[in-house]
């Protein structure tokens, strides 16, 4: 398969993925904090220049930063949610049924992000030494 689909599957795949987590960030958050709906007027923008940056400017040189922003978001995610002060496995989210999916999606974040970011940093590579991808 050629580098640039797996980029564009990895990277879609990634935008689901954190449009879950995201969801589950909302249903999990207390009242009054950005997580209980404030966050979701900067996630979709984001989340929308993410998709077009994958769909449009695929294989232009600002379609591989795009990803590459998306894929460090992605793989960035487990690590907030682990390492802070209510981190997934020292929090109350770790201890409620409906966890099983919030910390599927963490796993799936990073692994995507991460495959997406070394796809990413090919393409650049690529466009920069002026060899096919």
């Amino acid at each position: 398969m050629k580098q640039n689909v797996m980029l564009t599957i990895a990277s879609l795949l990634s935008i689901l993925f954190m449009t879950l987590h995201l969801t589950s960030d909302t249903v999990h958050a207390r009242v009054g904090t950005a997580e209980a709906g404030g966050s979701t007027l900067i996630a979709v923008p984001i989340l929308v220049v993410w998709l077009y940056g994958t769909l449009v400017l695929a294989e232009r040189r600002s379609g591989y930063i795009i990803m590459l922003v998306g894929s460090l978001l992605a793989t960035g995610m487990p690590v907030i949610h682990v390492m802070g002060a209510e981190g997934v496995f020292r929090g109350q989210i770790a201890k409620s049924s409906p966890a099983f999916l919030f910390v599927w999606t963490l796993h799936a974040l990073g692994v995507i992000g991460i495959f997406s970011l070394i796809l990413s940093a090919r393409g650049l590579w690529s466009l920069q030494r002026g060899q096919p991808r």
